[in-house]
């Protein structure tokens, strides 16, 4: 998506840009230029799938979007407790956008746990509709509601729709052989139809994928189709709803293309599956599953006629072990984990730096330490990729932006990964791995050639003449050693992780050998090229540089438009390549009178870039397992100019 200056009416969100007359006997229609919408309910009711669906069908309609699915880490927690809910936030706009939302326009609130749990995040003025059928004496009692909420007053500057959803799905399916439960079961199919309704959604691709769900259960799909279309008649017949909504296709905000919606781990499969392709190298993936990381054991494993072969191992340690071993028979090899599997990985990845082997180690973060917070995101992996391993084992560390580009990234990693012989990390998050947005599908000439040489033949010539194998033997550009593929004649020849003898291979414990390669593994890493940092700036007299890196470019992006739309010099850079940092990084740094490092962490990159550039870098931190929203960052942002 093309990035732009904001006009002040992007600032408010869900602003009325016009209004349509009704004809005479029809509802209003009121255009908007962008909606934030949140479903929630208990962990059961389906919150997940029903903002899956809609955000499917508004990203067919056209619109740019960015999604952020919230749910608990239990497998099930207690019914209707806070600890259950479940929610899917959806951000829509007929223009280009970076997050979320800080703040939904409309929330669909199933129970009273879910109501409670998200109103302090909905503005005055917001929509909020209810499902009073679950408003009981006891599932309000479970979440501290002494007196209903709906008949207090505490929603009284909020549009509130009481509407009786299980009791509306039930009759609509009177005619479906089902129990109440079972019928009452597809009341989140009620409300995506009613949603549908009021902000003009297709429907049809909906209905198509409930019948293809439940194929082997046409009554249960047309059950569902039957609760849709119900819910969209209520919209249209109620009187409750007196005003349906139209936000336009974000026709400009997209370069020509093919577009479709995608997941940051969807993307970062595609990513690998192409860097395969374009490696010309099978591509096996050695895993363990683990949250928020196992989407893409999953989807990879669907991919076989494109040669790749998935393995999921009995544990961390074992999968990384599988991949080390197909990346030393000739595979594009990756392991994928989370924060505490890269704890267990780490004598594996230190042995892939002493092998010089590639291998794309995936990490998405999660909030730690330990379990940690499985379900929520976090970025606090970066000082663990970088000196996570016993002696020095530096590893470069590629970062993707937002969710598209998780395709992008895990190209880049690829190519330093065949290119330099090395162990590559790529640290995406929770927030980027499980939210959306729409991506462009590139042409495969867009693509980067990655194809490798295998060493074929012997590279060194003996002092007696004989020719000979040195599997330690460097290309003096890129530092790093042949790739020989076992079985080749000729080429038999020693791993493991020993120290090996410069050129050689053999095992040394020779103190000057061993000063030397821990001093070219190291020069090999500082070497690798990345392109530089690139800095938008443009008035060219900021005094103010936000530099971020990983899933935080969206909400800094849309903070410092907001600052630029009131007439604020801000600049602003954000890091892919973390180790080696830009060949420019502290020319760029010095460039500015303060620097601002906004990290879901407490400070990681802003403690790395004072280390190595003596530079007074100001930290803006946040923990909670949650993204950073653009008007916390904006404000922070404009205390710092002012500071």
């Amino acid at each position: 998506m093309t990035s732009q200056v904001s006009s002040p009416a992007e600032q408010a969100d869900g602003a009325v840009v016009g209004e349509q007359r009704k004809p005479a006997g029809e509802k209003d229609v009121r255009r908007l230029d962008r909606v934030i919408i949140r479903f929630a309910g208990d962990s059961g009711d389906g919150m997940q799938l029903t903002g899956d669906r809609f955000t499917s069908e508004t990203a067919s309609f056209g619109n740019d979007l960015s999604t952020l699915p919230n749910f608990p880490a239990e497998i099930r927690a207690p019914a209707g407790t806070l600890p259950g809910v479940s929610s899917f936030q959806l951000h829509f706009a007929d223009h280009d956008i970076l997050t979320p939302g800080d703040a939904p326009n409309v929330l669909v609130a199933m129970n009273p746990a879910a109501l409670k749990a998200n109103i302090a995040d909905v503005p005055r003025g917001a929509e909020i509709i209810v499902n009073t059928d679950e408003f009981s004496k006891r599932a309000m009692a479970k979440v501290g509601y002494e007196v209903s909420p709906l008949e207090d007053g505490s929603l009284d500057g909020y549009s509130v729709h009481p509407v009786p959803l299980t009791t509306l799905t039930v009759e609509a399916l009177k005619e479906f052989d089902l129990s109440r439960k079972d019928a009452g079961r597809s009341k989140n199919m009620f409300a995506l139809g009613l949603l549908s309704w009021m902000y003009h959604r297709p429907t049809e691709g909906t209905e198509k994928f409930l019948r293809a769900k439940f194929a082997k259960k046409p009554d249960i799909a047309a059950a569902n189709i039957a609760a849709f279309r119900a819910g969209w008649n209520f919209g249209e017949t109620t009187e409750d709803f007196a005003v349906s909504y139209e936000v336009a296709p974000a026709a400009a905000a997209f370069p020509t293309g093919t577009y479709r919606n995608i997941s940051g781990n969807l993307a970062l499969s595609y990513g690998l599956i192409a860097a395969g392709r374009q490696a010309d190298l099978p591509l096996y993936l050695g895993s363990y599953p683990i949250t928020p990381a196992s989407d893409i054991l999953h989807e990879l494993s669907r991919h076989k006629n494109f040669g790749v072969r998935t393995f999921q191992a009995e544990d961390e340690i074992a999968g990384i072990g599988a991949a080390l071993g197909a990346a030393f028979g000739g595979s594009l090899a990756v392991t994928t984990t989370s924060g505490p599997g890269v704890a267990l990985k780490s004598e594996t990845i230190g042995l892939a730096v002493s092998l010089e082997l590639p291998l794309l180690v995936v990490d998405i973060q999660r909030g730690g330490p330990s379990t940690g917070l499985p379900t929520k995101t976090e970025q606090a992996d970066l000082l663990q990729a970088m000196y996570g391993r016993n002696g020095e084992a530096p590893v470069p560390i590629v970062a993707p932006k937002t969710p598209a580009d998780c395709f992008d990234a895990a190209l880049e990693a690829a190519r330093i990964a065949v290119t330099y012989r090395t162990p590559v990390f790529l640290l995406s998050d929770g927030y980027l791995a499980n939210g959306s947005e729409p991506w462009r599908i590139p042409d495969i000439e867009e693509l980067p050639d990655l194809r490798v040489q295998f060493a074929s033949g012997t590279n060194h010539t003996e002092a007696d003449g004989t020719e000979v194998f040195w599997p330690y033997k460097r290309d003096p550009q890129t530092l790093a050693r042949p790739w020989a593929i076992p079985g080749t004649p000729g080429l038999e020849h020693r791993i493991g992780g020993i120290e090996k003898q410069d050129g050689t291979g053999n095992i040394s414990y020779d103190p000057a050998n061993h000063d030397f390669m821990v001093r070219t593994r190291q020069a090999k890493i500082d070497g690798i090229q990345v392109p530089d940092l690139e800095v938008d700036d443009p008035t060219g007299d900021a005094e103010l540089l936000v530099l971020g890196w990983g899933s935080t470019y969206g909400p800094i992006t849309a903070a410092v438009r907001r600052l630029r739309a009131v007439g604020e010099s801000v600049a602003q850079a954000h890091l892919r390549h973390l180790n080696p940092f830009p060949r420019n990084l502290g020319e760029v740094l010095k460039r500015y009178d303060k620097v601002v490092i906004p990290e879901m962490n407490l400070g990681q990159l802003a403690t790395l870039l004072r280390a190595k550039y003596l530079v007074d870098a100001h930290s803006y931190n946040q923990v909670n397992g949650m993204p950073f929203k653009a008007e916390q960052l904006a404000t922070a942002l404009k205390e710092a100019i002012n500071g």
